[in-house]
């Protein structure tokens, strides 16, 4: 019995355990099976990436203040975040990798890089 490519229908040629009849089949059918999440991922870490250029412009000097509107005029999305750091005083840092903010008051934020 002739085993068949499963993305082209190809007859499939070579070793026993051969499941696909080209590297290229083999990659366009892994590309269609995980098309969803990886886009998610992508569409997650470009955003992340994007604050964390955001914040790395502005804060140059490891440790300064900026605007709410600053931030959104650049394109900042305060929902994306990869870690939350609570103070003993219950002041909470919310992190992009090792850079930081700190909402303030009236619309204000203090920007911190974490030191390795």
């Amino acid at each position: 019995m002739q085993k068949k490519c499963p993305e082209c229908g190809a007859k499939i040629v070579g070793r026993i355990d051969k499941k696909f009849c080209s590297d290229a089949c083999r990659n366009a059918h892994n590309n269609h099976v995980n098309k969803d999440s990886k886009n998610l991922i992508r569409n997650t870490n470009n955003r992340l990436r994007k604050n964390y250029r955001i914040l790395e412009a502005l804060n140059p000097d490891k440790k300064t203040k900026t605007s709410r509107a600053k931030l959104i005029e650049k394109g900042f999305d305060f929902n994306y975040f990869t870690s939350i750091y609570t103070t003993k005083a219950g002041t909470i840092y919310y992190f992009v990798y090792d850079q930081g903010y700190l909402p303030l008051e009236g619309d204000y934020y203090a920007l911190v890089k974490r030191e390795s």
